[in-house]
């Protein structure tokens, strides 16, 4: 009954997706324009910053990158079509990976994850500025996987944050900023653990989740000039809609942290679980516990049922405004979040409210999403679905 009801939608949302493809051509195609230094102060402006769950390509994901390049390569830039245009329209674009490259077509999904490095290339023609690294699959190909990872996005033009190549390169993570309106955003990565061990003798080639240590790299970056600190976190238990007690009270102690009466932390965005889960405002500071998995192949839950849950997320959207005074904290002046799926048969993301509006069946998909992410409270705090 689940698999027959994933493939009605998926007919359905093929279909629709099919009719909309060449208007959307162009957004796969054009690679994200270099954003230039933000101008004076006299000038401030605000920004919108989106941010996307895992992508975790399993084996048909693979396949599928491989049958879109037409046999020869890999293409993964179909795959993202759909939210391309709320990726690209954004001032600052995170992503987060969850897999490492791997190398000469020795490529493979579960349970040890190594992605083509083209997935680079499609990153940077949806618009992604930026991805996070850190995540329990990080150490999948050891060293060598890293190495290829960050190789492939810097050849791309896509920053990233949580893994690194040198202990050089893992201190500057905590100082490396982006550009996004009229402000500098440090984006930092971490996660709670990682399949294969940590090598004793690069104890810097991941960042691990400890409280003290984030709080050390937020104020770090904003002695070197950040005026937003964003956190991807990689954690939270598995399956579970609700964040669990580690991720409540990480979201807490990271929140509360304040210098000189400013939070050190601006943003938390968190991936993994891989469901979509709750998104809190949390001292003042809005937290996303999991947005999940953007893109995956066919999930199974610990009762071994496929499970659609896996192939459903969200995308996050906060719009910062300036200080009223400077020195002073950028507010979030709206938050959004958008609901999506990855459609397994398709080969694609969708994203929900357009699928609605094409007149896809997706309703029951799209409410469940939304039931979660508001399930503490965020509404009140003003929240809202976007489109």
């Amino acid at each position: 009954m689940l698999v027959a009801r994933r493939h009605a939608v998926a007919l359905a949302v093929t279909a629709l997706l099919a009719a909309g493809a060449a208007c959307q051509a162009h957004e796969r195609e054009r690679q994200h324009p270099q954003r230039p230094g933000p101008p004076a102060a006299s000038a401030a402006r605000g920004f919108t910053l989106v941010a996307s769950g895992d992508i975790l390509p399993h084996s048909s994901v693979i396949e599928r990158a491989q049958f879109d390049a037409g046999g020869t390569g890999y293409d993964f830039r179909p795959m993202f079509a759909d939210i391309a245009p709320v990726v690209s329209r954004a001032d600052l674009a995170l992503c987060h990976l969850g897999t490492v490259y791997g190398a000469n077509g020795l490529y493979s999904g579960s349970p040890v994850f190594r992605s083509p490095p083209e997935i680079a290339q499609a990153l940077a023609a949806t618009g992604y500025d930026g991805c996070a690294t850190a995540s329990d699959h990080s150490l999948d190909d050891g060293a060598a996987g890293v190495r290829r990872t960050l190789d492939a996005l810097d050849g791309a033009g896509v920053r990233h944050a949580g893994t690194a190549r040198s202990q050089a390169e893992a201190e500057a993570d905590a100082v490396a900023l982006l550009h996004a309106g009229s402000a500098e955003v440090a984006h930092l990565s971490y996660t709670y653990g990682t399949d294969s061990p940590v090598p004793a003798e690069q104890p810097w080639s991941v960042g691990l989740v400890d409280e003290h240590r984030i709080l050390a790299d937020a104020r770090a970056a904003r002695k070197a000039g950040a005026d937003v600190v964003v956190v991807s976190v990689h954690g939270g238990t598995e399956w579970q809609d609700a964040p669990d007690d580690r991720q409540l009270a990480l979201a807490r102690a990271l929140t509360a942290s304040r210098t000189a009466g400013r939070p050190d932390i601006d943003l938390l965005l968190g991936a993994h679980a891989p469901v979509p889960q709750a998104y809190e405002k949390v001292n003042g500071t809005w937290v996303v516990y999991g947005m999940g998995d953007q893109i995956a192949g066919e999930m199974v839950n610990p009762q071994g049922v496929e499970d659609p849950r896996g192939n459903e997320s969200t995308v996050a959207r906060f719009t910062f405004a300036p200080p009223a005074k400077p020195g002073g904290r950028w507010e979030v002046a709206r938050a959004e979040f958008l609901p999506q799926m990855f459609d397994v048969d398709a080969g694609r993301v969708v994203n929900l409210n357009k699928a609605l509006a094409r007149g896809a069946g997706v309703q029951g998909v799209r409410d469940r999403i939304r039931d979660v992410v508001l399930s503490r409270g965020a509404a009140k705090d003003g929240l809202v679905m976007g489109e």
